[in-house]
C-alpha cells in the first residue's frame, strides 16, 4: 500500500514534490502582516498560532466553506476566523479560482490594513497546493468522485483534511482512506455537520435513545435508500473544452468522456450518495455504530434493510406518517414510544418522551457545537474529531451498501470486519471500480 501510495502519479513522491514545489516558488511569498496582528494585539491571533489552510474546489460548498455561504455554519467562512490563515485555493476553472483567490487577499487587505496583500495564492492543479510545506490542512469541496483520493494524498503530504461528504464513492476508497490517515497521524473531519451543528437536538435523540428513553430500541427509518456511483455514458453532444477548463485533471481517475459542456459529469446511478450520508450519519451514531456495519441487508417495500447484530432494523425509507426525519434526520421505534428528529422538527409519540431527564445509565457524547471549530481544535490537540475517518466511513459504507442492493436485488449477508459480503463474487466486484492510468486507489 505505501509503495502504492508513492508512486500513484508514475513518478516518485520526492520528484513531485520538487517539481511541484519549484514550480509554485513565486507564490510562496510570506503574509505581509501589520504589526499589531504579529503581536496578537486588537484581538488577532498571532501568525504563528494560525492554522494555515488550502481550500480544493471552490464552488458552491467549497465557495461557502471559504467565504461563507448556506451549509457551512461558519459566519463569514474560514477566511473571517481569527485563527486560520487562507494560504492557497485550487480549482479547475481559472475563473472561479482567480476571483475566489481575490477575494481572499482583498479580505487580509482590509482586514490588516494593507493597501495591498497577496500572499493567498491560486492553483489548477491541487498537487501543487498539497506540495507546499507551509500548509497545514485542507478543505476538499470538489466533484464527488475525488474526495477520498485527494484526501488520501493530502494525508501523505502532511496535511490534516477536512472532506465534504461523501467520502468517498465506493467501499474500497473508503477503507483505503482510513488507513491512509491513520498510517500517515493526520486529523480528519467528515462533513456530516449534524453531529456538531443544529443547536444539539441531534444530540439530544441520541442520547435519549442510547438512555432508554424510548425503551429498547426495535426498528430505525432512515428515510433514505443509500445509494451507488457510476460513470455515465450517452451525455450530451462533445464539446471544445474552454480554455479556462483542465477538463483532463476534472477526470483524474475516472474514464474517459468527451466535455459536454457539464463540468459536474457525473451521476448516481442508483439512490443519492450526496445527502443520504447526512441520514445514515446520524443513525450510525444513535447506534454506536461507528466502528461497525449492518450483518444482513435486504429489499422491502422496494428500499434496503439493514440488519444489525444486535438484532436492529434499519429501513431505507420513512416511517409511516412521520414528517420529521425528511431533513437529514431518522425516526427512531422503541418498546415505550417513537421519536424522530431532522434539521427542521422534532417529534415524539408519546409526546412526553421528550420531557425526559438525564438517568443514571445515560452516557454523555462527544460535545460539539461547531464542526469547523471541532476540525480546528483537533489540529491543535491531535484529537479524534467528532467525525474522524473511520466514523465517516462507516456511515458512508452503509449508503454504498444500500445501493449495491437495490443493485443486485437480493437478500446479501455482510461482514463488518473484514468489509467482504459473504461469499458471494458478484457483490463483492461492485466494492470498488476501475480506475484510469496512472491514478491509483
Amino acid at each position: 500500500m505505501e509503495k502504492t501510495a508513492k508512486r500513484r502519479m508514475g513518478i516518485s513522491r520526492r520528484a513531485f514534490l520538487r517539481g511541484a514545489l519549484a514550480g509554485a516558488g513565486c507564490a510562496l511569498a510570506a503574509p505581509l502582516i501589520v504589526p499589531a496582528s504579529a503581536l496578537g494585539l486588537d484581538g488577532l491571533t498571532p501568525p504563528g498560532e494560525r492554522i494555515r489552510m488550502g481550500f480544493i474546489g471552490l464552488g458552491g460548498q467549497g465557495g461557502g466553506h471559504l467565504l461563507g455561504g448556506a451549509w457551512t455554519y461558519v459566519p463569514g467562512g474560514y477566511v473571517a476566523r481569527s485563527d486560520v490563515q487562507v494560504m492557497a485555493v485550487c480549482d479547475i476553472r481559472r475563473k472561479c479560482r482567480e476571483e475566489r483567490c481575490q477575494r481572499v487577499n482583498e479580505f487580509y487587505a482590509e482586514k490588516f490594513g494593507q493597501g495591498k496583500y497577496k500572499a493567498c495564492a491560486a492553483y489548477t492543479d491541487f498537487r501543487e497546493l498539497l506540495a507546499r510545506e507551509d500548509i497545514d490542512a485542507v478543505l476538499i469541496a470538489c466533484p464527488v468522485h475525488w474526495h477520498a483520493l485527494m484526501a488520501m494524498m493530502a494525508a501523505e503530504a502532511g496535511k490534516d483534511v477536512y472532506s465534504e461528504k461523501p467520502i468517498a464513492p465506493t467501499i474500497q476508497q473508503g477503507r483505503a482512506l482510513v488507513e491512509a490517515v491513520r498510517r500517515h497521524g493526520r486529523v480528519y473531519q467528515g462533513g456530516t455537520q449534524q453531529r456538531s451543528e443544529f443547536p444539539s437536538k441531534f444530540r439530544f435523540v441520541c442520547e435519549l435513545v442510547r438512555g432508554g428513553g424510548i425503551g429498547e430500541l426495535k426498528e430505525v427509518y432512515a428515510y433514505r435508500p443509500g445509494g451507488a456511483y457510476a460513470w455515465p455514458g450517452g451525455l450530451g453532444k462533445p464539446q471544445p473544452v474552454p480554455d479556462d477548463l483542465d477538463w483532463d485533471l476534472f477526470l483524474g481517475w475516472a474514464q474517459w468522456l468527451p466535455y459536454d459542456g457539464n463540468a459536474a459529469t457525473f451521476r448516481f446511478q442508483t439512490g443519492d450518495i450526496n445527502w443520504t450520508p447526512h441520514h445514515f450519519d446520524f443513525v450510525h451514531w444513535v447506534l454506536d455504530a461507528d466502528r461497525t456495519g449492518p450483518v444482513e441487508i435486504w429489499l422491502e417495500d422496494n428500499a434496503p434493510a439493514f440488519r444489525y447484530a444486535g438484532g436492529v432494523v434499519v429501513y431505507g425509507r420513512p416511517y409511516p406518517g412521520e414528517p420529521a426525519g425528511m431533513e437529514g434526520g431518522a425516526c427512531f421505534v422503541g418498546t415505550r414510544g417513537r421519536v424522530a428528529v431532522d434539521r427542521s422538527r422534532l417529534s415524539a409519540d408519546p409526546p412526553g418522551l421528550l420531557r425526559r431527564p438525564p438517568g443514571p445509565g445515560d452516557v454523555p457524547l462527544y460535545r460539539s457545537f461547531s464542526h469547523a471549530g471541532n476540525f480546528l481544535e483537533c489540529i491543535r490537540t491531535r484529537q479524534r474529531t467528532i467525525c474522524d475517518a473511520e466514523t465517516a466511513h462507516r456511515a458512508n459504507t452503509l449508503v454504498l451498501l444500500g445501493g449495491i442492493v437495490s443493485e443486485l436485488k437480493r437478500p446479501l449477508k455482510w461482514d463488518p470486519q473484514s468489509e467482504r459480503f459473504v461469499n458471494d463474487d458478484e457483490a463483492n466486484r461492485m466494492l470498488s471500480v476501475a480506475t484510469r492510468p496512472p491514478w491509483r486507489t
